[in-house]
């Protein structure tokens, strides 16, 4: 196995990245979702300080640095305490995005333990399955950062290669499972190979060119589907290959996906996420031939024709198998090709109980030979192994099946009322809702309404206790809940003053051929109600969300204070334009690094002084030596120049 030195500080600073705009994101969204009069306010479900326990104690009871608020001042206010954590991980990952030296372990502890909290009391609008693999994956970066910072007076340490196959792992379970839930779901749209022409309209929030895609030919998307399943079923095997280059090649096939994820969905951070673990397939060599360092290129040995062929083998068994599986034939006349599944779900259900075995222990047998090469090299870290016994005491496991399901586009779409009779429809910034509207581009932003308004048209209102709430938070024009829907007030039909009456409709939505979309009613979603409903009233209460004790004013602490400046200033731009503007910082920050570095490694190096003579005293023999022999050529050096100048057509002339 090759080193992975340049790898792991490629995986670093991307979770640098990561981390900073998943806590900007859910910044810019807390007082919306989490203040005091949100959707689903922290102060219900925040932590409560025992004064008769320890706070060690209770932090490991319940795994929240909310537990701090009231030592900072913030103890009338969850809110505030939310966003000091939140700004707190952004401010320290843009530190360990820009700086090498604070890519360390304990600080991306402290991102993860910050990260953590916050879903803790998250509740329905942190339990995406992204979240769960930001905290797994961050929880393998603490263990694959060098921990330096508590020393001082050390040398440089990196940890050892097996905590970065532990990344590897991960993205085996990411793929693999995710291939294996869309099939194992007996979804039709996956079995029928029509998921990818369903995919771009049912995704949460779509693209604008995700129009476009979905007006290809069925056969070309039946053979993305195909190609799709292939990626994650049959290529993340070779994540585990002894041979270099068909690990090369499983990441060069996920780096295309990931790109290909990013470019048809808004999808927040999880492609970037995604893309950020497979650098646990790359090694230095690799990266050095990227920056052109790499070693000279020599003839072809007996050993590397070898490895070539059964490069070729494998990739050509793939290609095969996917044929006979999927049935695909070419149609040279209509020059289209033809593909159906050819096996059925009970062949695959017994194939996957074949699987799964030798697939565990490919992965023991691949961890187990890192483990002595690395014990042959010395370099395991006792640490290390301490530090992964507190995996199972978090739980840093989950089961993930990203879009195992894909059955069309349905939306929720509000309407309010001042009478009850004249009923005006409420659009969001993000989610599809006029059918005149294309979609828009918010990436790497996270809208967590707009995708659980998504979530909550797959079922019922029942079924989505928040829902109420927001109900509730709009009819009683709530700001900070509105701005989650618009910025632009003179978007927002009710900005002046809020609907008396208000109620939810459940629509169906397909690509439309001419316009973006069209779409057609399917029933209500929720009855028309207004404050003091008996309706409304009942739900709230059954849900555990109607007022238990009074809103108490916010602290007038420095801090305190401090926030609210901060959160005035943030205010002033759509959230999505927020996240572009931190981008658009970092990347002009690493601009002029990059352009200061070299205009200083481009300078000569200045000539040093003259040194005294009663240095030059003790000069060593061989400095003489090497000081008279570069006199003595410079003296031929500059001979030889007046001859070839007497030599000159000029000269003779």
């Amino acid at each position: 196995m090759g080193e992975t030195r340049l790898p792991r500080h490629m995986f670093l600073w991307s979770m640098a990245i990561i981390y900073m705009f998943a806590f900007a994101s859910l910044y810019v969204q807390i007082p919306g979702l989490y203040g005091n009069e949100g959707v689903l306010p922290v102060r219900l479900v925040e932590p409560r300080v025992d004064g008769s326990r320890p706070v060690l104690e209770q932090i490991h009871a319940h795994p929240s640095l909310l537990w701090l608020g009231p030592r900072l001042g913030l103890d009338l206010d969850a809110q505030q305490a939310m966003e000091l954590l939140c700004l707190a991980g952004a401010l320290l990952a843009l530190g360990a995005a820009l700086l090498e030296p604070l890519r360390d372990s304990l600080v991306f502890f402290c991102l993860w333990a910050l990260y953590l909290s916050l879903c803790q009391v998250g509740q329905d609008f942190l339990r995406f399955q992204w979240d769960s693999l930001l905290l797994e994956a961050g929880f393998l970066t603490v263990l694959v950062a060098p921990l330096n910072l508590l020393r001082w007076r050390s040398a440089f340490r990196q940890h050892d290669a097996v905590t970065f196959w532990l990344v590897r792992w991960l993205l085996f379970r990411l793929t693999f499972g995710s291939g294996v839930a869309k099939l194992a779901s007996h979804c039709p749209s996956w079995w029928g190979l029509t998921a990818v022409k369903h995919m771009f309209e049912a995704q949460g929030i779509p693209l604008p060119w995700s129009w476009f895609i979905q007006q290809l030919p069925d056969w070309y998307l039946k053979l993305g589907t195909v190609g799709l399943l292939v990626t994650e079923i049959a290529v993340p095997a070779l994540y585990f290959a002894p041979i270099r280059h068909l690990r090369l090649a499983a990441f060069y096939i996920q780096v295309l996906y990931q790109v290909k994820l990013m470019f048809v969905g808004n999808y927040g951070f999880l492609p970037f996420l995604s893309l950020a673990l497979t650098f646990s397939l790359l090694d230095d060599d690799h990266i050095s031939y990227w920056l052109g360092h790499g070693k000279k290129k020599s003839a072809k040995t007996w050993h590397q024709t070898i490895m070539s062929l059964v490069l070729l083998a494998v990739f050509a068994a793939i290609i095969y198998g996917t044929k006979v599986l999927f049935t695909l034939e070419m149609d040279w006349e209509a020059k289209t090709m033809t593909s159906k599944t050819a096996f059925t779900q009970q062949q695959f259900g017994n194939w996957l109980k074949l699987v799964t075995g030798p697939t565990i222990w490919v992965g023991v047998l691949s961890l187990t030979w890192e483990v002595v090469a690395q014990v042959y090299s010395s370099k395991i870290l006792p640490e290390v192994r301490q530090a992964y016994s507190l995996v199972e005491r978090y739980r840093l496991v989950s089961a993930y099946s990203l879009d195992s399901r894909v059955d069309g586009r349905s939306e929720v779409v509000f309407e309010g009322s001042m009478d009850k009779n004249t009923w005006t429809e409420i659009e969001f910034m993000y989610k599809p809702g006029n059918v005149g509207v294309a979609p828009p581009v918010v990436a790497p932003h996270q809208p967590r309404l707009d995708w659980q308004m998504s979530q909550a048209a797959q079922g019922l209102a029942d079924q989505s206790p928040w829902f109420t709430s927001l109900v509730h938070c709009l009819l009683q024009g709530n700001k900070d809940v509105v701005r989650l829907i618009q910025t632009d007030s003179a978007q927002y039909p009710f900005s002046q003053a809020p609907p008396v009456y208000l109620r939810a409709s459940l629509y169906r939505y397909w690509s439309g051929p001419k316009e973006w979309w069209r779409r057609d009613y399917s029933e209500e979603f929720y009855p028309a109600v207004q404050l003091g409903d008996p309706t409304l009233e009942g739900m709230l209460n059954q849900h555990g969300l109607k007022e238990t004790f009074p809103i108490q004013p916010s602290p007038d602490s420095p801090l305190a204070q401090a926030l609210k400046q901060v959160r005035g200033h943030v205010q002033t731009l759509p959230d999505h334009l927020v996240l572009w503007s931190l981008l658009a910082t970092v990347a002009t920050i690493w601009l002029f690094k990059t352009l200061l570095s070299g205009v200083l490694g481009g300078r000569k190096a200045k000539p040093t002084p003259a040194e005294p003579k009663a240095k030059k005293a003790k000069a060593q023999p061989a400095a003489k030596n090497a000081s008279a022999s570069s006199l003595k050529a410079g003296r031929e050096t500059s001979e030889e120049s007046r001859r070839d100048a007497d030599k000159s057509p000029k000269k003779r002339k």
